[in-house]
């Protein structure tokens, strides 16, 4: 009888205790407090792990091919001291406060294994596994800024000991030695570690699921190397199985999220889900946002009655986020979108290229001669000290597109314009809003994969915004502008007038011929103005009715060739 009582009284412990933790519930994530959470997260993409492409590196793009190219400018020294500014100033409480300011609700983190242990080849003892601290306590410190914050961090297994894919940037995989699967040590290892990790954070609520081993790409018997064909994919599953069975002997409250071979979609073989509080992950880039685009999770979320997951996404405009992360929403999933911040303009946060940087790159792509030890030194150092928000650009626009835009269709302006009988719009100061509402675009997006196509640019100029807006810096002295104009496009603009009248209205263009452009409020007749062919920037003018208070501008151009700089106001 007294045995009877303690496993009663051991379940319903483990019970109350394991409701402190985000847990599944059929097709549902549920909170502590048994509701219904859509996950909206962003990945750290670039802090304990950088691919290349973040740095916009010319060569191949692992993290260990990036530290030697510095090691030949400055030295190991130098370089162990960047890495450490870099680790810590990339990710701050300050970015976590902002993550929730700005709407979301968890943090990704994409670890990389050798700041937590040896890799394998460097080990002591062989067989054995030592601890490095270093990952612990940043785990630490961010688990503890987002418990301040009420935000559930997800661990991510971004790169593996011995690397787990082809797509070698990933991972810092290093081709020349066994892979994760080539190497029965490399896999105890990761086992290992997921162990360490389970008992560290086993009691932590504010963890919110462990993603045991992100986008694994690896031909096991199929002709595709990174697994995209692959039937079975017994020797990804037979890990992902053991690494569970790890965790589970030290901590049986928190998520564990899977992903399948061939970059997180391919799971022949895999499912059924092998534990109880299992999600499905799915990861999405480039293709189209049509409920279609999903169906086969959605149908694995109902086959398995088992919670699917979006745990990478990004990296294109910000019409194609509003779609995809609004699909999302309607579908009940939830999203972390990658990554925050990267040397480059289509995510919330940007690093800034330092001089000394650009010339470090155009050295290594062979257009610049080679900077000394000290030049090369300040550009590293200050490009670690760029990475702290505090020195970010800011890209609001993205942040609109993914949170506001997905529940509204309302356009809000990019900056605020008062016009006091006189004033100037810039033309890349076009509202925020949806496309066909703020503004129209003929190129909006990268959805190459589903069209059969190459990769498009969305945005020709690669600058400032991340709209189909095509915006332009011919040299750091001159001002920004709207570029690549085809016929049809047009552009939204809402300020206030303090005084109702007739404004002269200057528009500054530059054209490769005749044509012209159209302008008008929502409550006065619009114009055309003839624009001639040009060789130099010219303004033309023309009269426009405003009244006070708000106004909704659109200029619209009838023909292609135009390039469009800003418009001046003068109250007649």
């Amino acid at each position: 009888m007294k045995k009877i009582i303690l496993i009663t009284l051991f379940i319903t412990t483990h019970y109350v205790n394991a409701q402190k933790f985000l847990h599944t519930e059929g097709q549902k994530i549920i909170t502590a407090e048994g509701q219904n959470i859509v996950l909206k997260g962003v990945g750290l993409g670039g802090h304990m792990l950088q691919e290349g492409y973040m740095m916009k590196v010319p060569f191949s793009g692992q993290q260990y091919v990036f530290k030697a190219h510095m090691e030949e400018l400055i030295g190991k020294e130098a370089t162990a001291e960047f890495y450490e500014k870099w680790l810590a100033n990339h990710t701050q409480k300050t970015d976590i406060d902002s993550l929730k300011s700005w709407g979301f609700n968890s943090v990704r983190l994409p670890m990389h294994y050798n700041l937590y242990t040896l890799p394998v080849d460097q080990e002591p003892v062989k067989g054995k596994h030592t601890w490095i601290e270093k990952g612990f306590q940043m785990t630490d410190s961010l688990l503890k800024w987002c418990e301040q914050n009420k935000m559930y961090l997800i661990l991510d297994m971004h790169a593996t000991p011995g690397g787990q894919g082809h797509d070698v940037n990933i991972s810092d995989r290093d081709p020349s030695k066994p892979s994760l699967w080539e190497s029965k040590a490399n896999q105890e290892k990761l086992i290992a570690l997921w162990g360490k990790l389970a008992e560290r954070y086993a009691t932590e609520p504010w963890i919110g699921a462990y993603d045991i081993i992100n986008e694994p790409n690896w031909g096991f018997t199929g002709e595709n190397k990174n697994g995209l064909d692959e039937k079975e994919n017994k020797p990804l599953k037979q890990l992902m199985v053991a690494i569970t069975e790890a965790i589970r002997k030290m901590d049986k409250n928190h998520i564990i999220i899977i992903e399948g071979n061939g970059w997180g979609n391919n799971y022949n073989g895999i499912l059924p889900p092998w534990d109880d509080n299992m999600v499905i992950s799915f990861h999405k880039y480039w293709n189209n946002n049509t409920k279609e685009a999903i169906q086969g999770f959605l149908n694995f979320r109902e086959k398995y009655n088992t919670p699917i997951w979006l745990g990478e996404s990004g990296e294109n405009s910000n019409t194609w986020f509003t779609d995809a992360i609004s699909l999302m929403q309607e579908n009940n999933i939830g999203w972390c979108w990658w990554p925050l911040k990267k040397l480059g303009s289509n995510n919330p946060l940007e690093i800034k290229v330092n001089d000394g940087y650009l010339q470090i790159l155009n050295y290594w792509k062979g257009e610049s001669e080679k900077p000394t030890k000290e030049e090369a030194y300040n550009a590293f150092i200050q490009l670690a000290e760029n990475a702290k928000i505090e020195n970010n650009v800011f890209h609001k626009g993205v942040i609109d597109a993914m949170i506001r835009q997905t529940t509204s269709k309302e356009t809000k302006p990019y900056k605020t314009v008062v016009i006091n009988t006189s004033g100037t719009i810039k033309a890349i100061d076009y509202d925020m809003g949806h496309l066909g509402k703020a503004y129209f675009d003929t190129g909006a997006g990268n959805y190459y994969i589903s069209t059969g196509g190459e990769r498009t640019g969305w945005n020709n100029g690669r600058t400032y915004r991340n709209d189909g807006v095509d915006i332009f810096k011919d040299n750091p002295s001159e001002e920004m502008y709207v570029g690549d104009i085809e016929k049809g496009e047009w552009l939204q603009y809402t300020f206030n007038v303090l005084e109702k009248g007739t404004y002269e209205v200057s528009v500054s263009f530059e054209s490769t011929s005749a044509g012209k452009i159209k302008i008008g409020t929502e409550k006065s007749q619009s114009t055309t103005i003839k624009v001639p062919n040009t060789s130099s920037w010219q303004t033309t003018t023309t009269t426009i009715e405003l009244q006070k208070g708000e106004n909704k501008l659109k200029v619209e151009f009838l023909n292609d060739g135009i390039q469009f700089r800003e418009l001046n106001f003068k109250r007649l």
